[in-house]
């Protein structure tokens, strides 16, 4: 069974992806740039890499939140979440304003699912090869 605390992470996640394709649209409108282009307006560009990248990220995030909260500590799990939606957020407002400036949210979001990730690798470890047995 999944923790209240890992559902809501991973569902604030998909909430967040949401709202970037919802980003999309509205730029996509502003510009006048019709599908499927997507160049031609800097805002739209933008919108359409952040939303990209995320979408690139959520099923590393996804596996690893998963996977940490069954093997290592759900609640904890669900801390890492969201910080790591705390770096999508950080980026997305960083990457539409200036480019340059996105990276303090893309090593936010990379720190936690690296913790996620090794976490989870670390506790199957353990879990398939216990120490002292």
């Amino acid at each position: 069974m999944i923790d209240p605390s890992t559902a809501l992470a991973a569902l604030l996640a998909i909430a967040f992806y949401s709202s970037t394709t919802d980003e999309v649209a509205k730029a996509r409108r502003a510009s006048g740039v019709e599908a499927p282009a997507t160049t031609g307006d800097v805002r739209l560009e933008r919108a359409v890499r952040v939303q990209m990248n995320t979408l690139e990220w959520l099923p590393i995030y996804l596996v690893g939140l998963v996977l940490f909260a069954q093997f290592v500590s759900a609640p904890f799990a669900g801390f890492l979440g969201l910080v790591w939606l705390t770096g999508r957020v950080l980026y997305r407002q960083a990457y539409m304003a200036d480019p340059a400036k996105r990276g303090p949210g893309f090593l936010i979001q990379t720190a936690a699912c690296a913790v996620l990730i090794l976490g989870a690798l670390v506790g199957a470890a353990a879990r398939l090869f216990p120490l002292g047995v």
